[in-house]
């Protein structure tokens, strides 16, 4: 598989983009930049919003962009299916609440 991450770092620092520019356009730190091109597997969204603001084409490096739109229509709906629901989520978070509000009980007694 492509590390999409190392081709993206690879581009920016080709353009001479400078990162904090770019990581301000996106709304993320630097940091949150850096942590990206350790990401093998950075979203299609993400990279072609980088191509736009550096003004580079990723479609000669990037297999997927080179699929057909039923191919990638495909992909998008066999990834959205291993996300969990926002039904998982939520449970998740009421959990945490209860076991947080009886850390509070506990800790007061």
């Amino acid at each position: 598989m492509q590390h999409r991450g190392e081709i993206i770092r690879e581009a920016v620092y080709k353009s001479g983009f400078p990162i904090t520019a770019l990581a301000k356009r996106l709304g993320k730190s630097r940091r949150w930049m850096y942590l990206m091109f350790d990401n093998n597997n950075v979203s299609l969204d993400l990279v072609l919003q980088i191509g736009k603001i550096i003004h580079y084409d990723f479609t000669p490096e990037i297999k997927e962009f080179s699929l057909s739109p039923t191919t990638l229509n495909e992909l998008s709906t066999a990834y959205k299916n291993e996300e969990p629901s926002s039904e998982y989520w939520k449970n998740k978070y009421l959990k945490l609440l209860e076991d947080y509000s009886e850390l509070l009980k506990a800790k007061k007694e």
